[in-house]
């Protein structure tokens, strides 16, 4: 129970009736029940029916707080005592995610996923214990475990903020089968196809193999004041790649020779200060792939960033060569990349011999 004293009922100067009282030492002034959840004023009846009415917001404003409900500030939702509810933990969570610098489509993402609660948690009956349900209606093993990761993700945040608990974490992943990335075997005939189709998306491709940048991040939104004056090297700030830190790197001569500089403000792609919108390589992509006559089923965009890896590796044998070269946070990340491309970890001469 809320130390509060019984409120008194008071008019002020310009004849409104409102409602005074004590809470942990502390006076406020309430002129209706909109900071108590409610939707009760007393100043809305005739002047001679404002003080009867004001004596009702005092039993509601004194009933409510005593029981533990909640009173919020003034022209602001910051509790002064009471609990949040649940959906407003995760609201709170969500809106700082909004604020952090994630890409578009995690945010995306994010969307999605909070809006599944909300609905959710605003059904009868419904609560966080029992949020599980939302992840058996995904068939899919993949959309389950993004999902549940995602969801969980903003849940861990709302538990910092005071939700008592994620039941997520009881929740285990589903095992998924390894896929097997396809390289791309005859990328010089490919890449021959994309320059004849698309120059924009061709030069995309050939910096995806050549400089393993990812294409519709680091690629896209690159300008030519990213280049050295000699273009060797590529110099991307924390912001504009997905590990957050400076990066290096170096311009093969293959795609040197491709490249024409121009204002070092300016796009690669636009020859404007604006580069292409978020999905101009996935539409450009999805209509070469029904034109293509060398393109093979299952490889995408990042194919070539999967065989300009494995030809890294293949050639260096270095895991820390090719953990800088792909910009990955850690030696792990690179080792799990690894396990799904298509890299013999025995040589013929490690088998047993007869």
């Amino acid at each position: 129970m809320s130390e509060i004293n019984y409120p008194t009922v008071q008019v002020d100067a310009k004849n409104k009736v409102f409602v005074s009282f004590y809470l942990y030492k502390k006076r406020y002034r309430l002129y209706n029940s909109k900071r108590i959840g409610g939707d009760f004023n007393p100043n809305s009846f005739p002047e001679q029916k404002r003080l009867e009415m004001g004596n009702i917001l005092a039993y509601k404003v004194y009933n409510h707080i005593s029981k533990g409900g909640r009173l919020t500030a003034f022209k602001s939702n910051k509790l002064i005592c009471g609990e949040y509810r649940e959906i407003e933990y995760i609201t709170q969570a969500y809106n700082n995610k909004l604020q952090k610098d994630y890409s578009v489509v995690y945010k995306k993402m994010f969307k999605g996923v909070y809006r599944s609660i909300v609905e959710h948690l605003l059904k009868p009956n419904n609560s966080v214990e029992n949020i599980g349900v939302l992840l058996e209606k995904h068939n899919c093993k993949t959309t389950y475990n993004t999902v549940r990761r995602h969801m969980s993700v903003l849940l861990n945040d709302a538990v910092k903020l005071g939700l008592k608990s994620n039941p997520l974490l009881k929740v285990s992943s589903k095992k998924e089968k390894a896929r097997l990335h396809k390289p791309i075997r005859k990328i010089k005939i490919l890449l021959n196809e994309l320059e004849q189709y698309s120059f924009n998306l061709y030069l995309c491709c050939l910096m995806t193999y050549g400089c393993l940048l990812r294409p519709h991040r680091e690629i896209r939104q690159l300008s030519w004041e990213s280049f050295s004056d000699d273009l060797k090297f590529i110099n991307l700030s924390g912001k504009d790649n997905k590990s957050g830190r400076n990066r290096i790197v170096p311009v093969p001569e293959y795609i040197r020779a491709k490249l024409k500089r121009s204002n070092p403000s300016h796009n690669i792609f636009t020859n404007s200060e604006t580069p292409p919108n978020p999905h101009y390589f996935c539409t450009l992509w999805g209509r070469f792939k029904s034109t293509s006559k060398h393109l093979k089923k299952g490889q995408t965009l990042y194919s070539f960033r999967h065989t300009g890896a494995i030809e890294i590796f293949k050639r260096t044998g270095s895991i820390t060569k090719l953990q800088k070269a792909m910009g990955h946070s850690s030696i792990n990340v690179s080792l799990t990349y690894l396990r799904g491309l298509e890299i013999p970890e025995l040589k013929e001469e490690d088998m047993p011999l007869l």
